[in-house]
Formats: C-alpha cells, sequence, structure tokens
C-alpha cells in the first residue's frame, strides 16, 4: 500500500496535503445557512407583523344599541271591571211542608227536572183526614135535612096563622129555627172546606214553575212543619252571579251594564247584565255585591265559581304593551326617545289594564317614540338607535 506523506503542524498534530482546505469550506457553509436564516426570518416578520394595521392606529368606535320604540297615539279604550263570585238562582225557592205533615208516601220530581206551577212534587199519607174529610160531609147532609124540615113547618104554620090556628110568635118561633138550620149546613160546609184545604197541603206542590234544583226527601221520611227546606226551585231557571266588587268598582258599576261570565273549569262565555247593585258597602271587606243576570244554561250550575268582566264606558287614552311600563320607588314610568335619541324617563298614571294593553291615564299625549321592550337595561340620556313599531291595537 502506498502512503501520501504528511506533515506535523505547528500545533503538533498531523496535517494531511493540502493544509486547511476542508476546514474553510465547512466555514462559508455555516455562513450561508446562517444568512438564509435571518433573511427569512426579515421576510416572515415584514409579512406577518411588521407593518402597523390601519385600524389598530384609530380609536374603537363606541357602539350605539338598537332599541324598539312604538308611537302609541290616541285610541278608544273600554273600562273594564272584572269581579268574581258565585253563580245563583235568581229567584230562590225553598218549599217545605205547609200542613201538619205525616209520612212521605211519594216524590214525583228529582234534582234538574223542571216543573209547573201548582205541579206535585211529593206526597204524603193522609187515609186520616180522608176519614175526616167523610165524615164532615156526613155532616152537611144531616144539616141539610134539619134545614130543610125547620122550612116545610114554617111554611105549615104560614098557611095556619091566617086562620087562626097558630099564632103569630109561633110563626116567628119556626121562622127563627129554618134560619138556625140553614147556618148549621154553611157552618157544616165552611168546615168541610177546611178539611179539604188542610188534606189538600199534605200534597207538597211547586209555588211557581222553574228548576228543581235540590231534594232534600224520601218516601216513607216523618216531616211537618219543622222538617225545613224538602226541595229548592229556581224560579223560571233564571240564573245570576253575585259578584264582590271593590268599594271604588262600586261607583262606576250600574243597573243594565252589560257583562261577561266565563265558569271556572270551562272557555264557554255568557253574556249578561247588571239587574241589581247593593245599595250598602260592608265595612269589613270594603265590597259591594252586584247580581248578574244570566239566561239559563245547563253549563252554568247554582253554588259553582265564575269570573266576570264588565264594561263600565269607555274613554280615550294611549295604550301602550306592557313590556312598555316600568315602575319603581317614584312609580310608574315610561322611557321615552328625545330629540337627540337620547332616552328620556317620563312618570306615567295607568289606567285601565286589559289583555290590549296598558291603557296610561296621565304622563303621555300618544305622539311620543316609547321604548317597548328595553327599558330594564337602558339609563335615561342614554343613546340609542330607535327603530319603530306599530302601535298596539
Amino acid at each position: 500500500m502506498n502512503y501520501e506523506p504528511g506533515t506535523i503542524g505547528n500545533n503538533g498534530r498531523y496535517a494531511l496535503p493540502g493544509g486547511d482546505a476542508p476546514r474553510a469550506s465547512r466555514g462559508r457553509w455555516i455562513a450561508i445557512a446562517v444568512v438564509t436564516v435571518v433573511v427569512l426570518a426579515l421576510i416572515g416578520f415584514w409579512a406577518f407583523g411588521g407593518k402597523p394595521k390601519a385600524a389598530e392606529t384609530k380609536a374603537p368606535a363606541k357602539q350605539v344599541p338598537t332599541v324598539t320604540v312604538t308611537v302609541p297615539g290616541r285610541q278608544t279604550v273600554a273600562r273594564t271591571i272584572t269581579a268574581t263570585g258565585s253563580i245563583a238562582a235568581k229567584v230562590d225557592m225553598p218549599v217545605g211542608v205547609a200542613g201538619e205533615g205525616g209520612r212521605v208516601t211519594a216524590v214525583l220530581v228529582q234534582p234538574g227536572q223542571w216543573v209547573k206551577a201548582g205541579q206535585v212534587l211529593a206526597t204524603i199519607d193522609r187515609s186520616v183526614q180522608v176519614e175526616t174529610q167523610a165524615s164532615q160531609a156526613a155532616q152537611i147532609g144531616v144539616a141539610r135535612s134539619d134545614a130543610r124540615l125547620a122550612q116545610a113547618e114554617l111554611d105549615r104554620a104560614q098557611q095556619l096563622v091566617d086562620r087562626g090556628f097558630i099564632s103569630k110568635a109561633d110563626v116567628d118561633r119556626r121562622t127563627a129555627t129554618r134560619d138556625a138550620a140553614l147556618a148549621r149546613v154553611k157552618v157544616a160546609e165552611a168546615q168541610l172546606d177546611e178539611i179539604r184545604a188542610r188534606n189538600g197541603r199534605l200534597l207538597i206542590r211547586a209555588p211557581a214553575a222553574g228548576l228543581v234544583l235540590t231534594r232534600s226527601v224520601e218516601p216513607g221520611q216523618i216531616v211537618s212543619a219543622g222538617s225545613g227546606v224538602l226541595f229548592r226551585l229556581a224560579g223560571g231557571g233564571a240564573l245570576e252571579l253575585r259578584a264582590a266588587l271593590s268599594d271604588a268598582d262600586m261607583a262606576q258599576a250600574r243597573v243594565g251594564t252589560p257583562a261577561t261570565v266565563v265558569p271556572v273549569g270551562s272557555t264557554r262565555r255568557f253574556t249578561g247584565q247588571v239587574w241589581q247593585v247593593a245599595p250598602v258597602i260592608d265595612p269589613q271587606t270594603r265590597q259591594g255585591e252586584v247580581r248578574i243576570a244570566l239566561p239559563y244554561d245547563s253549563a252554568l250550575r247554582p253554588g259553582g265559581f265564575a269570573a266576570a268582566t264588565l264594561i263600565a264606558g269607555s274613554a280615550v287614552a294611549p295604550l301602550l304593551p306592557q313590556s312598555s311600563v316600568q315602575s319603581d320607588a317614584k312609580g310608574n314610568f315610561v322611557y321615552v326617545v328625545g330629540p337627540n335619541n337620547e332616552v328620556v324617563r317620563r312618570d306615567i298614571k295607568v289606567g285601565q289594564v286589559s289583555d290590549a294593553g296598558v291603557a296610561i291615564a296621565s304622563g303621555l299625549t300618544g305622539d311620543e317614540r316609547v321604548v317597548v321592550s328595553a327599558g330594564a337595561f337602558l339609563n335615561p340620556g342614554q343613546k340609542i338607535a330607535p327603530v319603530r313599531q306599530k302601535a298596539v291595537r
């Protein structure tokens, strides 16, 4: 094998022929790599972050909230009064025993049945009374026979008085005897009529036409005048709602005021009108009673609970949705939009509240732009971007 001779350098290391050529080559490559990294770093800096953005040099714009407003105008608003109460018969007729009573033999009607005036509701045993009536009828026969005999004797005496066989005094006595006999006939007839009337009261009858509401008697029951109410009737089937109103609402109620009644548990509406307004206010509850006449309907049950709405006139006022009205310790208020689109508080007085909205009794003319629903998130003086909504109808 042939070896190329080398030399020993000053540092004592062995050096190949050609000197430091490999080391110089590595240095150049390292310098090129460093320059490349620096160039790439500068390009990335200028591309992604080196130049300041124009948007960042400007101050951020202040955001103005967009708020829905309405111009309510002025509308005719019906004044309504709400009340609750119980349904009852307009003419409540309790029926009991009018006579001496006895054992009930039959009950002829049931609750919910219509009856006529004088119709028999129940019968009471009157076997003893029937015999008494027959005995009295016989007494009348006896009295009439006595009267006929007295009349015949009087007639004969009047024929003989002219002949002198009978004195005038005898004729007078026979006349008196005849008159007494006729009187006894009338007394007996009157007693028979009394017995018949008493026996007639053993039939429990309806005092007037109407609807049977309750029945509290059964066959075999012993009843008397102290037994209380056996039947309860609604005269003519007419019903009413006895509604309680506050003293302030009582001042608005009038006879003839129309009303709408909705029984509890039902969605049906029944139309009636006030037929009676109580002249007094209960000092304990500060309420009065109005009676609303209702036509008969099977869905209206006496004793049931119902709500009533009375139409007590109307007024012209701005009408707002309920979301517009705010309240605090100072009272009710709304936010209106000023000429510079700034929020302004406006104190108001609330009038009629209904499903259609809230009538404003005072504080608004109706031409203002009123905040609809964002009032809880606004402050007086705050600027907004109003968007108009149609008025409540």
